[in-house]
């Protein structure tokens, strides 16, 4: 299959590649983020209109991942596996047990 004979992947493959350059952290991509917004919201791709939707709800929080170097994210896999733990053992047990788990992993 020629790439010409399927605009709409041409397109999208374009706006991927140009808001992957946005996930490494740097000042003024917040600016960048939102001309990519508006190239998105342009193009006739229904799904990227939803995933530029979903940036826009919490904006101020993209806004720090694409601008900041620091972030969170080893808490939040801690807090993860803590709840993955949890589920495992599904009530069976109290306070105790899990933080036995939790120390041993």
């Amino acid at each position: 299959m020629h790439v010409a004979t399927c605009p709409e992947l041409v397109e999208l493959a374009r706006l991927i590649r140009s808001f992957a350059e946005l996930l490494s952290p740097a000042a003024g991509n917040d600016a960048k983020l939102t001309a990519w917004l508006s190239k998105a919201r342009a193009a006739n791709l229904p799904h990227l209109h939803g995933f530029a939707n979903g940036l826009e709800l919490d904006r101020e929080a993209v806004n720090g991942a694409v601008t900041l170097a620091h972030h969170n994210g080893r808490t939040e896999g801690v807090n993860t596996r803590t709840k993955r733990i949890l589920r495992q053992m599904h009530g069976r047990a109290g306070f105790d047990l899990l933080r036995h788990r939790i120390l041993l992993h």
